[in-house]
């Protein structure tokens, strides 16, 4: 058995003097987000479920409330409640093959009790299709539930690289028309300087969020990709909340000072730097993670983490902005974003969560994997996995495969130090494509 990794003295990162660490500040962000929405509910206000990538800007030109059920299931899972959720929805008729998200939220809106964080029942639901488009069933089944209103933002597959001028003239109009149904809910007018106050919190959000994920491009990185995992919460749940850009920024603070002083959330040797592709196993995080600090091995891109900094300057820009999610755009895209952070973040190898919860993501993948080997030319293994039901997640499977990923980079970097290569992909190592452009 190979010898564990240990720790390097000294390597522990200190918070920016005068403040507290941003991930202590970024948790009171997510925690005031849902207070808030209690203390609104209390009010007798309207408060509303969202989807993740819904545009909330819409809402927040009317002040309204929202909070989000994929971050709810997620942390749900995270504390391991999800699974009995999970079973509930089943009992209620949902069928074990949709998402484990979409299940969780269904018995929680049937009125399941969990005692992870709580969020209050909604009053309407804000659904936008560009995840997938299960989003359209799961919030179309809360809405019947509780016969409350449905606003629905249409977004169809992005099966060109560029968004056409038509799909966002489509979208224009679907924007006047939410705003419509939001004005007939709230008996408000649209208010537009409230609309234009949330559009640039929501982008300062977005820049601070992207800088923080680009300090994963250093060698050695100031953090670890999993550290991105845990303030998914905050782009989702606040991304126009001031607080989640001031938090975020002084998250990027932190990794500038750590870069300077050569400290890192990672306080291992970074043996490895892989591309970790997916959603994490939330009930499993610590499972995933374990494996990785074992052998040394550092996650250093991601694309879930980034793919929420959406930015825009204009409302057309911001329907464009949009139609760039993950699973919404078609796999040049998808192999582009990937592709080019894996080229500017140095990786030696890349690690596949197929995912039983998002089939949209992972039936792509394989055809995504075949180009990482054919372009980045590194090693690519798989495992079973999903979001939030634990029963598809197998840790002996998954620490099998990090071996197995492990051992081949071992000999293909004692092979190029032989050679006098260079152990990571860059732009000068690898196949050239026409997906060297700007990450998302």
């Amino acid at each position: 058995m190979a010898e564990q990794i240990k720790k390097i003295p000294g390597k522990k990162p200190r918070p920016i003097e005068g403040h507290i660490p941003a991930a202590q500040a970024l948790r009171n962000v997510v925690d005031r987000v849902y207070g808030a929405a209690w203390d609104a509910k209390k009010r007798g206000e309207l408060v509303g479920w969202s989807s993740s990538k819904f545009p909330i800007e819409l809402a927040k030109a009317f002040g309204l409330h929202a909070v989000y059920p994929e971050n709810h299931a997620a942390t749900t899972a995270a504390k391991k409640d999800g699974l009995r959720l999970c079973q509930a929805a089943e009992d209620m008729g949902y069928d074990n093959d949709i998402c484990g998200y979409a299940r969780i939220s269904l018995a929680y809106a049937a009125g399941e009790p969990t005692d992870s964080r709580k969020m209050p029942q909604p009053d309407f639901v804000l659904c936008c299709n560009n995840i997938c488009n299960m989003m359209t069933k799961w919030y179309e089944n809360i809405a019947r539930m509780h016969n409350i209103p449905m606003i629905m933002i249409d977004i169809p597959f992005q099966n060109t690289v560029d968004v056409p001028e038509e799909k966002v003239d489509y979208l224009m109009g679907q924007f006047e028309y939410a705003i419509h149904q939001l004005e007939k809910l709230t008996g408000k007018k649209f208010d537009e300087k409230k609309f234009e106050e949330a559009c640039q919190i929501a982008n300062r959000t977005a820049a601070a969020w992207l800088k923080a994920c680009s300090y994963m491009a250093y060698e050695p990185s100031p953090l670890s990709g999993f550290d991105l995992f845990n303030h998914m919460a905050d782009i989702v749940a606040a991304r126009c909340e001031i607080d989640a850009a001031e938090g975020f920024e002084l998250l990027a603070a932190e990794y500038e000072q750590s870069v300077r002083e050569g400290t890192s959330t990672w306080e291992y040797p970074e043996e490895h730097r892989i591309l970790f592709e997916g959603i994490p196993c939330w009930p499993g995080l610590r499972q995933l993670f374990e494996p990785l600090k074992q052998n040394g091995v550092n996650v250093t891109a991601v694309v879930y983490a980034p793919a929420f900094g959406f930015q825009y300057t204009t409302v057309r820009e911001m329907a464009a902005a949009y139609c760039k999610a993950p699973c919404s755009v078609c796999i040049e895209d998808g192999v582009e974003w990937r592709e080019t952070m894996a080229k500017e973040n140095g990786v030696s190898g890349a690690l596949v969560n197929y995912n039983r919860s998002c089939k949209p993501w992972s039936g792509a993948m394989p055809e995504i994997e075949r180009r990482w080997r054919e372009d980045l030319d590194i090693p690519v293994v798989h495992f079973d996995g999903d979001q939030a039901d634990e029963r598809n997640f197998s840790q002996e499977q998954y620490k099998t495969r990090v071996q197995g990923l492990v051992e081949i980079m071992n000999e293909r970097k004692a092979d190029r130090i032989a050679k006098g290569e260079e152990v990571y992909t860059n732009f000068e190592n690898t196949k050239e494509t026409d997906w060297s452009k700007t990450t998302i």
